[in-house]
């Protein structure tokens, strides 16, 4: 790694040191010491930095970039600024439209002062800058000090730490142009199974995700990848499935960890389809850490792009079957219970293969809660589920499924067919009657809950029985 003491630093950082010094009038020794240099004033002191000066004053940056601060500003030279406007058909800052112009400055200010020594302990990681991002979030901003100090892996200081009295300015050799979902994963090699991923899946799915957005994508990194292909090649993985596990990954709007930790766990629906073109849902829960379908764990949030928001995860998180909602939610723990238990005798149907068979069904499973679990063994007067006979259980459990992906939308007033028989749901008060005239209320905020083979349709207070 280079010695960032070593980087050649500005012409002008002699400027920094013109200081007056004087002594205090009762001769007690005290030095005074004044800067006398803001960052502007330091930019226009330096011809190198010609071309960033008049787009700061074009943009209209002046008075804020002379404030208080402290900021630490990323400088481009002219060299660099004639490559960018070169590259984008600009032949003066003056060409550049006021509102790129403006947040593409923004995108190399950042709050406070960050030194390269406050760089190099960290080593490599990411910033916000104050440019805009979507939902008032800041852009994201990742820095490298493996082999120099990168910004974005595209610019590089060419002369850090030069001082101002407002803050600190770091040289770079590059504009650091505003980046998107797709320009976060590429500059960051932690993601290039993503990357290749992406470019290989059906869809066109860079184009997708370079698009408007805004998109929250639950980002692998290449660890996760590498266990998920468990030694087979990317090239093995049929396209048209790898699209669709990607698309898992995808929630249309920006979703920040503060939005999930307020929010502490529930649903919400990825790109991705299921029966019926049905988006498939995803779980989160935030009582350790930020885990999303009980198996993928944030590593590094809120990575904020001009187009949504990447929340880095260690694991890849496969399209999900009527088992993963099941098992990843604590609240419905007993009725995975009551699945492997009705599996230990002679069920209708192997519950826990069938549940977890993402070609199977599709099934619309009414999943009593805990507590629901709770007043049945209550309503039965027993301690435990194991307290009533495996064929009993296997009974019950054929009155929560049908065999059809019924969303919500779909419920109507009437007879609904269960495997085991029928019961009848009120579609206005959102309740389920079983033929003991028992009710079942329907969670609203926990239906649709779409998997590859079938629909969950959370129930409580009760569990629905077979005719007495």
């Amino acid at each position: 790694m280079k010695n960032l003491k070593s980087l050649k630093t500005l012409p002008l950082l002699l400027l920094v040191t013109l200081l007056f010094w004087s002594c205090s009038n009762d001769d007690d020794g005290t030095i005074v010491i004044q800067e006398e240099f803001n960052i502007v004033e330091l930019a226009q002191a330096n011809p190198n930095l010609s071309s960033l000066v008049d787009a700061v004053i074009e943009a209209d940056l002046t008075a804020t970039l002379s404030g208080p601060g402290p900021f630490t500003v990323l400088a481009p030279t002219d060299e660099a600024f004639a490559e960018f406007m070169s590259d984008n058909g600009w032949a003066t800052v003056q060409d550049i439209p006021d509102a790129a112009l403006t947040q593409t400055l923004l995108n190399h200010v950042i709050s406070g002062t960050v030194t390269s020594s406050d760089l190099a302990s960290m080593g490599r990681g990411y910033t916000n800058t104050l440019a805009d991002g979507p939902s008032n979030t800041n852009i994201s901003l990742l820095f490298d000090t493996n082999n120099g100090v990168m910004f974005n892996n595209t610019a590089e200081v060419t002369a850090a730490d030069v001082e101002a009295s407002n803050g600190i300015i770091h040289v770079v050799d590059k504009v650091i142009t505003l980046p998107t979902i797709v320009d976060h994963a590429v500059n960051n090699t932690n993601f290039s199974n993503l990357v290749a991923a992406l470019g290989a899946a059906d869809g066109n799915l860079v184009d997708v995700l370079s698009g408007v957005g805004p998109f929250t994508v639950l980002a692998p990194d290449d660890t996760a990848f590498t266990t998920f292909l468990d030694g087979a090649a990317l090239a093995d993985v049929d396209t048209g499935i790898l699209s669709q596990i990607l698309l898992n990954h995808v929630i249309s709007g920006t979703i920040t960890s503060t939005d999930l930790t307020g929010l502490g766990e529930g649903y919400s629906n990825t790109n991705a389809s299921g029966p019926d073109m049905n988006n498939l849902s995803i779980y989160f829960n935030t009582s350790n850490g930020v885990m999303f379908n009980g198996i993928s764990t944030v590593q590094t949030a809120d990575i904020v792009g001009t187009n949504g928001i990447i929340h880095a995860v260690d694991t890849v998180i496969d399209l999900p079957t009527i088992a993963t909602f099941a098992t990843s939610n604590p609240a419905l723990s007993n009725l995975v219970a009551a699945l492997q238990y009705a599996d230990t005798g002679m069920p209708t149907v192997p519950y826990i293969d069938t549940v977890s068979d993402a070609e199977a069904g599709p099934f619309t499973v009414f999943a009593p809660t805990d507590n629901a679990f709770g007043n049945l063994l209550t309503e039965l007067n027993v301690s435990a589920l194991t307290d009533i006979p495996t064929a009993t259980v296997d009974a019950v459990l054929t009155y929560h499924i049908v065999g059809a992906n019924v969303q919500s939308s779909m419920l109507t007033s009437g007879t609904v067919t269960t495997l085991g028989g029928n019961i009848t749901a009120d579609a206005t008060n959102f309740t389920l009657t079983d033929a003991n005239g028992r009710v079942s209320d329907i969670v609203t905020s926990l239906v649709d809950i779409q998997a590859v083979n079938g629909v969950v349709h959370v129930i409580d207070n009760n569990v629905i029985l077979p005719p007495q």
